[in-house]
């Protein structure tokens, strides 16, 4: 029990010699003694206290060939500390101030990268995972042969995936919401901004079946031309799936339509 409380007392006062040298190089006009510590820091992977002391040095040393490692290391700093704004702002001003270093292309990458780990759950607002698309493109676009571009590319893809997620269920919502004219469109947007998706087969489906449902509710004078575009989208269906699971149900929209058409074509 003696030995315990010794090692605690022990490791309180190693804690505040630490704490009170962190103090004291904070304040210190050394502005050397301070790159080296938050150097050192780094290496013990203190992120916070180097990261102080990187922030305080750089303005100093802005130019020379310490302020290239320091930039570095500070942009790594906040990604360890998982402040991925930060790093993602830190990372994409060195690719651009030290366009020539080593250390650009990593750069860039890690600034993509950081903006993908802003990316949140799909059934949230994706303005991140947006961001982080176009930042891995322009990457990949830029750096081709980079050993990152495969692992940009691979997250290019789950990115998308999310996205489309989030545009499906959205459109969903709106067939749930029985709000049928902003369904279709939304499910044939959908169509349109994901042209390879393996959604597709069941959101041309779902365009479909609103359509129709749009043109039942529809006042008299409306029906014959949404009809109409539901013998559309119904005839682009069978076309593009001809053996989908949901054929069925679509051939009865599409046959349902059909003979409404005639009707309401010998009524007019």
């Amino acid at each position: 029990m003696r030995f315990l409380g010794n090692f605690v007392l022990v490791l309180v006062a190693v804690l505040a010699i630490s704490c009170s040298e962190f103090k004291r190089l904070q304040k210190s006009t050394d502005w050397k003694m301070k790159y080296d510590a938050a150097l050192r820091y780094y290496e013990e992977e203190e992120y916070y206290k180097a990261s102080v002391l990187f922030d305080q040095v750089l303005p100093i040393i802005k130019g020379t060939l310490d302020a290239e490692k320091a930039s570095f290391y500070r942009a790594y700093c906040y990604f360890h500390q998982r402040q991925y704004i930060l790093s993602g702002s830190y990372f994409n001003e060195f690719a651009r101030v030290y366009s020539r270093s080593d250390w650009a292309i990593e750069a860039a990458y890690m600034s993509a990268y950081s903006s993908y780990l802003q990316s949140p759950d799909y059934n949230l607002d994706q303005s991140s995972t947006l961001d982080a698309v176009n930042a891995f493109q322009t990457f990949i676009n830029r750096n081709p042969y980079s050993e990152y571009a495969e692992p940009a590319t691979k997250y290019i893809d789950e990115l998308q995936r999310k996205l489309e997620k989030k545009a499906f269920e959205n459109a969903k919502q709106y067939h749930k919401l029985e709000r049928w004219e902003a369904a279709r469109v939304a499910f044939e947007t959908f169509a349109d901004e994901f042209p390879d998706s393996k959604l597709n087969e069941e959101i041309l489906f779902y365009a479909v079946d609103s359509e129709y449902s749009y043109a039942k509710q529809s006042i008299k004078s409306k029906q014959k031309e949404r009809y109409q575009k539901t013998i559309e989208l119904y005839e682009e269906f069978i076309d593009k799936y001809p053996n989908s699971e949901f054929l069925k149900k679509a051939e009865k929209f599409y046959v349902d339509s059909l003979e409404e058409t005639k009707k309401l074509s010998k009524n007019s």
